[in-house]
């Protein structure tokens, strides 16, 4: 595509109106929309705006940013036709890259992989709720379960409805499908090139709750709405790629020596960068034991209960192998969760980590005796737990680099004092008869 590629498309879907999005720190999506007859000087010099108002960007005295248009990235709005969007790069006055915007963050990442000759794919498989509003009750839409289809069920519906949008506007899907909870739902995208499908990952969730609210019913991404039932994971199935080569296929569909050493520092390096793949308090009522999300770190090629996996459908097929990782979920910023994921990777690959052996067996029904005998560890259970992991990480500060590292932890801090200071409902029902 080129810019007057992107006016010519522009003018022939007779477009008025352009989004221009990019992302916080935390990973909210940001828009700005512009006329059509604003559109050339947008492609040629950016759209100035406010960043001392966006979180975890600059500082007031220091506020004037620009936001690119990244011109591979139009997109008509089906639900709106006459408006399209656009991804955006954050830039200096001067026209530098900003450092505190992850879509770059993530962009400076992948282009360290190039120049090892290595191209990131992802395959994310992002589960959510339907609810049937936004209020406080969490009433659901059905009762169904796993792969279920209980006709009339207005969730496959809404989610058919959406996998057509994302697919008219360029994203691939692969699957979706009814997942264990009630009410709750999966969509897979096709892998793809990780920067691309960090834009799609944004663009699936407005999609994802625009039906939903076009249809009077609420989708969140919540990571754990109600308690006693599974909540939501974002698995993300990653591959490296020398051109069209995938570089982590060994013998057999097993995985090659570089595909072992980049899932040990997966294993390695898992405590530190979860603060960036489950970044809420709510993050950790899911990774508890018993509700299929992973608690403890261990890889398998086919148990569902650890960490990370190998999945093995299609064990010849050289572009299927690739390696699952299970503990992100969906409400993490993807542009950050996918840069950590490949540097914890690269660090495996670099120091030539030895992967450990496989544990084949349900980790939850081991006894902690047995975890600690086979060197099994586990994720941090609480967001001050994954503050304490990261704040010591050198590999996460590299990632991220300074300005969004330290932002990062100070809008993650703030959150856990104010929810540590909480007095919850829970304990009131609990304590207060009896203390």
């Amino acid at each position: 595509m080129t810019k007057e590629g992107v006016l010519e498309l522009a003018k022939e879907k007779e477009i008025r109106f352009i989004q221009l999005w990019f992302t916080d720190v935390i990973g909210n999506l940001k828009s700005v929309s512009i006329p059509m007859s604003q559109l050339a000087d947008a492609l040629e010099n950016g759209k100035g705006f406010d960043g001392s108002s966006i979180e975890g960007f600059t500082r007031i005295h220091e506020s004037d940013m620009i936001a690119m248009p990244d011109i591979n990235t139009f997109a008509v709005l089906p639900w709106s036709p006459k408006e399209a969007r656009m991804f955006c790069d954050i830039l200096l006055p001067d026209k530098t890259p900003y450092e505190g915007d992850p879509r770059y963050v993530l962009k400076r990442n992948l282009a360290e992989a190039r120049k090892l000759g290595f191209t990131y794919y992802l395959g994310p498989e992002l589960e959510y709720f339907y609810f049937k509003d936004s209020s406080l009750t969490l009433t659901t839409l059905d009762k169904g379960g796993y792969f279920d289809l209980t006709p009339p069920d207005v969730g496959d519906e809404l989610r058919m409805k959406t996998v057509a949008i994302l697919e008219e506007m360029g994203i691939p899907v692969e699957a979706s499908h009814h997942e264990v909870a009630p009410s709750q739902h999966e969509i897979d995208l096709v892998y793809d090139e990780a920067l691309a499908m960090a834009d799609f990952t944004m663009t699936y969730k407005l999609v994802t709750k625009e039906i939903a609210q076009q249809n009077g019913v609420y989708a969140t991404f919540m990571p754990k709405p109600i308690f006693g039932i599974n909540g939501s994971g974002m698995h993300v199935h990653q591959s490296l790629f020398k051109g069209d080569k995938n570089v982590f296929f060994g013998t057999s569909g097993k995985l090659s020596k570089i595909g072992e050493e980049f899932m040990a520092g997966l294993l390695t390096h898992a405590k530190e960068i979860t603060l960036v793949t489950n970044q809420w308090v709510n993050s950790y009522k899911r990774l508890v034991p018993g509700y299929e999300a992973p608690v403890y770190i261990s890889w398998a090629n086919r148990n569902r209960s650890t960490l990370v996996r190998v999945p093995m459908y299609f064990p010849d097929k050289p572009n299927a192998v690739r390696i699952e990782y299970r503990s992100p979920d969906p409400a993490c910023n993807p542009y950050l969760a996918y840069t950590v994921l490949l540097q914890a990777g690269l660090e495996g690959m670099r120091k030539h980590y030895k992967l450990p052996a496989p544990i084949e067996e349900d980790v939850y029904a081991l006894s902690s005796e047995e975890r600690k005998a086979k060197g099994i560890t586990y994720l941090p259970e609480s967001l001050g737990e994954a503050i304490a992991h990261t704040k010591k990480s050198e590999l996460v500060l590299k990632a991220l680099g300074a300005d969004v590292f330290f932002k990062l932890l100070e809008n993650k801090k703030r959150i856990w004092e104010d929810y540590r200071s909480q007095v919850t409902q829970y304990e009131i029902e609990k304590d207060l008869p009896v203390l």
